[in-house]
């Protein structure tokens, strides 16, 4: 998938169905990567809001998943 690809209308943002296809489901966690793509912020500042508390995250072995309901949460509070 290209950046064009993920890309909307307009040039947003994909959507989580664009992400993810169809999916049942919410996903319960996201890669940081992912978190990046469907909320436009940066990856400091992702971190930063995992390392405030703001933003729910798991380890994994290396990997950091962010929970999908926590994103959801933060630009629910804006």
């Amino acid at each position: 998938m290209t950046s064009k690809d993920r890309k909307g209308q307009g040039g947003l943002l994909a959507s989580t169905n664009e992400i993810f296809g169809e999916l049942p489901v919410e996903p319960i966690c996201v890669r940081v990567s992912v978190a990046v793509k469907l909320t436009g912020m940066s990856r400091s500042t992702l971190y930063e809001l995992i390392g405030d508390g703001e933003v729910e995250a798991v380890k994994v072995g290396r990997s950091t998943f962010v929970k999908y309901a926590s994103l959801k949460r933060l630009f629910e509070k804006s």
